[in-house]
């Protein structure tokens, strides 16, 4: 690997642990790790990419993702349904899938993660229908060269059972478990520096039973791996919670072992002050998705009061159908706005917002290794164009959220430049577009 040379930046944001933010500085790339930075620094031979005229910040973090909606964007019927509602819509399409639509989605979903600079993101795919495997989503990614923490979700109770899913997307317990333990075994990597790992994920409270959630929780810790799943994201969501389990989903959730510095959960919208309190105690993360919340009416995540306790938050940008777009950038700046409709102005600033879509993802993905410019972090590194339309007028580049760019000009993940000039170089993404755009017309007509 070759070392890289990022020259005279107009702003380094580096998220380190002081907040240090740098002008006309370099950064040296070795070994995919950030070698030094400064001032004209002297790097022989090394490749060179010009950042004058450029922001710098780490590669943002996406801690929740479903890959497989980015090829049901938008489909009708959908459009304008709440959470279970929605769902209802989406099933039976996702149930036609296989393994060519599940790593074709991935491949765009990621690249358009990419072009918004990200470098690092998890993915929860919960539904394996007509052979599909977690395995299609993990070679996507080594396709495009992102940073991957996908997890095995699984949904086991159907509608017959009292669940939300079609009986025909569910499967066997004892399957789900022993498919966790052959991905983990066959793709997880423990290493600093580690280009994927894996998660074990069960879908969601109304999707699977306590046993499961009780023996996925035993499973991980038994392989070192991290949990997520969804919690607390509308009303509808309280609502089953309290009439089936007789609690809260905080509560749900600590008496099934799912609280603690290995666990991350999805939206939780509608936590209340206790259940706060419960995940800052215990160090649980959260995964902010701003967007989705918006486009289903769950409402807004109290992200101040999140932060304010001590509770670990990152963004996602959640599934393509849910959200319709995936630009981290784009879902930093929702955080910003609704946590100021809700709470006032001064409620959180552009770069509160840009930290927690950097380091404060990278932090709830267990991943210290990442997320931060600073000697010996990973070389996971975005360039923001700041001389063009967008920033023209502003007095202060760095407030990228505020008056900047939400596609990355140049990206590199460990140490490999996956974006140049604003175009993915990793893979032939116009293929995979037209490829991309042929399977969603394929579905439409077979419905």
């Amino acid at each position: 690997m070759s070392d890289v040379l990022i020259r005279n930046a107009l702003t380094v944001l580096t998220m380190d642990d002081d907040r240090r933010e740098l002008s006309g500085t370099d950064i040296h790339i070795r070994g995919g790790v950030i070698n030094a930075i400064g001032r004209a620094l002297k790097a022989p031979g090394a490749e060179v990419i010009e950042a004058g005229g450029c922001v710098v910040t780490p590669g943002l973090v996406n801690t929740h993702h479903h890959l497989n909606q980015t090829l049901t964007r938008a489909v009708p019927g959908g459009q304008d349904a709440l959470l279970f509602g929605w769902l209802k819509t989406l099933y039976p399409i996702w149930a036609r899938f296989g393994p060519e639509e599940m790593f074709v989605s991935a491949q765009i979903g990621l690249a358009e993660l990419a072009l918004s600079g990200c470098t690092l993101t998890s993915d929860h795919l919960y539904l394996f229908p007509n052979g599909s495997r977690l395995d299609d989503t993990i070679a996507a990614a080594a396709d495009v060269g992102l940073r991957f923490h996908p997890t095995r979700g699984a949904m086991s109770i159907g509608e017959s059972a009292g669940g939300l899913p079609p009986d025909s997307l569910v499967e066997r317990e004892t399957a789900i478990l022993e498919d966790c333990i052959r991905v983990i075994d066959a793709h997880h990597d423990p290493r600093e520096g580690a280009m994927v790992r894996v998660g074990v994920a069960p879908c969601s409270p109304f999707s699977v039973s306590r046993g499961l959630m009780r023996d996925a929780a035993i499973l991980a810790r038994d392989k070192g791996v991290m949990l997520h799943t969804h919690l607390a994201e509308n009303d509808e969501d309280i609502a089953y919670s309290e009439a089936r389990f007789g609690c809260r989903p905080g509560q749900y959730a600590e008496d099934l072992g799912w609280t603690g510095a290995d666990v991350w959960h999805a939206h939780c919208v509608k936590l209340d002050e206790a259940e706060m309190g419960l995940f800052a105690r215990s160090h649980t993360g959260i995964a902010h998705c701003p967007c989705s919340n918006c486009r289903l009416g769950s409402g807004i995540a109290p992200v101040r009061r999140m932060r304010d306790l001590g509770v670990k938050v990152g963004l996602g940008v959640d599934g393509s159908a849910s959200n319709d777009a995936g630009n981290l950038m784009a879902e930093a700046r929702q955080a910003m706005l609704l946590q100021r409709v809700a709470k006032g102005a001064d409620a959180m600033s552009a770069r509160e917002a840009l930290e927690i879509a950097t380091r404060g993802g990278a932090d709830v993905l267990g991943r210290p290794d990442c997320g931060r410019i600073a000697v010996g972090k990973r070389a996971d590194i975005a360039l923001w164009d700041v001389t063009g339309v967008e920033s023209a007028g502003s007095w202060d580049p760095a407030a990228l959220l505020l008056a900047g760019p939400t596609r990355v000009r140049h990206l590199i993940v460990e140490g490999r430049q996956i974006v140049r000039d604003g175009h993915v170089v990793s893979f032939d993404l116009d293929a995979a577009i037209t490829r991309q755009n042929a399977l969603a017309r394929r579905l439409a007509e077979n419905l």
